[in-house]
């Protein structure tokens, strides 16, 4: 089984998660996309961070596709680290195959993440376009120190098969919405 990965704080969902889920599972292939609700990113500030259990019955509501599974098993596993998430779901599921699913906009500080080469070495990582992202990938500390790594995103479809790291930037739709705007709308 080929399932991939995708984090965050999802303050408020929206149809852009939706987005970069349908393209995930469309051009990675995947059985299953985990939508992985965390208590809070520690990178941000949580004054504005709505209750998880509001976030994921507007998670719930919005994954309209039965292959997307919405949890927050972080808060029972007491983290907010990508890296300790991804040591807890290798160890749990040996048999398999997974792929980190995370929107260019986070590529850009993504080496401010706790552990983030370990995180790159974990599972393939697909990165997918944001609207004023594009280029990251080329200029990212990430891609930079990954570069070796990267495969070509006519190649996404058999990233599950890479051992890590290994990643792809995959270009598309992209959605302009994003959660901070819809907060900063609704205040």
């Amino acid at each position: 089984m080929v399932i991939g990965l995708f984090g965050g704080s999802f303050n408020p969902p929206h149809e852009g998660h939706t987005l970069v889920a349908e393209i995930a599972i469309r051009r990675l292939g995947l059985d299953q996309l985990w939508w992985i609700v965390t208590p809070g990113n520690p990178l941000k500030s949580h004054n504005n961070l709505a209750p998880l259990s509001e976030r994921l019955a507007k998670c719930e509501e919005i994954a309209a596709d039965p292959r997307i599974k919405v949890t927050a098993f972080e808060q029972t596993l007491g983290t907010s680290y990508t890296a300790r998430t991804l040591d807890y779901v290798k160890a749990r599921n040996p048999h398999a195959r997974f792929i980190w699913i995370m929107g260019a906009d986070n590529l850009k500080s993504f080496h401010k993440w706790q552990h983030w080469r370990r995180i790159a070495e974990t599972f393939p990582i697909a990165v997918i376009d944001r609207p004023g992202s594009t280029l990251s990938y080329l200029s990212s500390k990430m891609a930079r120190t990954f570069d070796y790594a990267r495969i070509d995103e006519d190649d996404a479809g058999v990233l599950w098969k890479k051992k890590a790291p290994a990643w792809t930037f995959i270009h598309g739709p992209r959605s302009p919405l994003s959660s901070t705007a819809l907060r900063e709308a609704a205040e």
